[in-house]
């Protein structure tokens, strides 16, 4: 009796630690850290970002800013820069959005690091930003045939000037 208890413990002592061992902790209990589920693409920039997006950045803009955060599943591409009003609005418009520029009322900031890994405010936590958003492939835009979703924030500046947020995947 006592063999076939010490076997049934031997196995059950065998099995415990195999599924133990082959268990994989559960997506909570980790946190997302650069480097292990998404980082920044240090060789890319403002360039890379107008590329994708299809975006020209205006000639005389200012203070632009780009970068990429390489995902597992979809990389995300920001543009920023300073410009004429009338010059974010055009941009805007080249989005085909089914509706134009509108009030966005300001939120929390995201619990990631976004544009402010470009030295920025995140572009919803503004008073007073202006937002459109479109799926290119919905409104069968041909020139962004890689975009899934572009949105851009425009920010009112002193002296007829703007600050556009451009972000995309």
């Amino acid at each position: 009796m006592k063999t076939k208890r010490g076997a049934c413990f031997v196995v059950a002592l065998a099995v415990g630690i195999l599924l133990s061992a082959c268990s994989v902790p559960d997506a909570g209990d980790r946190p997302v850290t650069e480097g292990r589920d998404w980082h920044w693409d240090q060789e890319a920039g403002a360039d890379e970002a107008s590329a994708f997006m299809d975006v020209a950045v205006p000639k005389e803009a200012a203070e632009v800013e780009g970068a990429v955060q390489v995902n597992p599943q979809e990389d995300v591409y920001f543009l920023s820069f300073v410009t004429g009003e009338k010059d974010a609005e055009d941009i805007a418009e080249t989005l085909h959005s089914e509706e134009p520029l509108r009030a966005h009322k300001a939120e929390a900031a995201p619990k990631a690091e976004l544009f402010g890994h470009l030295g920025l405010a995140e572009p919803q936590t503004l008073k007073g930003t202006r937002w459109a958003g479109v799926c290119p492939p919905c409104v069968n835009d041909d020139h962004r045939k890689k975009v899934q979703w572009i949105e851009i924030h425009v920010q009112t500046l002193k002296s007829d000037r703007a600050r556009v947020y451009l972000q995309a995947f």
